[in-house]
């Protein structure tokens, strides 16, 4: 065999070589594997909504994932990132527990006054690596203009528990969103009977 081509067949080798070795990277989603129907009595059917964007922290609004270790520190694993900006998966996520789970019906922006609108701002999204998973802020729903412009704004705390690993991690955060959106779609249906809705007790915080 000439030396070229023995010379060939190894920069090859080491170019495969090195590509088996390249680090694998996950991707993680918030939406959820499978979103049981509810019952027609507690379902939120032909109430139509209009899911505003969802409003979460900067410094975790990206694809790569900022948790925090057990010595308070904060980490960015680049090898561990969720499929889209964290804002969108939260927002479909959501989307998909209203709509899916729920019955509710999306309405386009802009679409007249009959929608209620749904507002979510996180300000809190926090990884606690082996320990758990912990979401705060405020949701707020806007009735039509129709109805009187109601306004009904609850806050949330809520604290899943996770184990050693990115995968246990994903999955308490996709619990948590799944909560939310129950605790929404309760209130929504009340909102809309002209019922006074209650806000859903907070999780312990320590």
């Amino acid at each position: 065999m000439a030396h070229g081509s023995i010379r060939l067949i190894v920069a090859v080798a080491a170019v495969l070589s090195g590509c088996s070795s390249a680090p694998v990277v996950r991707y993680h989603t918030l939406m959820p594997g499978d979103v049981p129907s509810r019952s027609a009595a507690s379902s939120s059917s032909s109430i139509a909504i209009v899911l505003e964007p969802v409003r979460v922290p900067a410094q975790v609004d990206q694809p790569q994932w900022l948790v925090r270790l057990g010595d308070g520190t904060m980490a960015i694993l680049e090898r561990d990132r969720w499929a889209s900006g964290l804002g969108d998966e939260f927002r479909q996520a959501l989307r998909e527990q209203l709509i899916a789970g729920h019955g509710a019906i999306e309405a386009r922006p802009g679409a007249g006054s009959g929608p209620i609108r749904v507002g979510v701002d996180v300000r809190r999204f926090e990884s606690i690596v082996s320990r758990d998973a912990r979401t705060e802020g405020t949701w707020t729903l806007v009735g039509s203009e129709a109805s009187g412009a109601r306004v009904f704004r609850c806050e949330w705390f809520i604290r899943e528990s996770a184990e050693a690993g990115t995968m246990s991690l994903a999955a308490a955060h996709r619990r948590a969103v799944a909560r939310l959106g129950d605790a929404i779609a309760e209130a929504l249906l009340k909102f809309s009977r002209n019922e006074a809705p209650s806000c859903p007790a907070r999780d312990a915080s320590t």
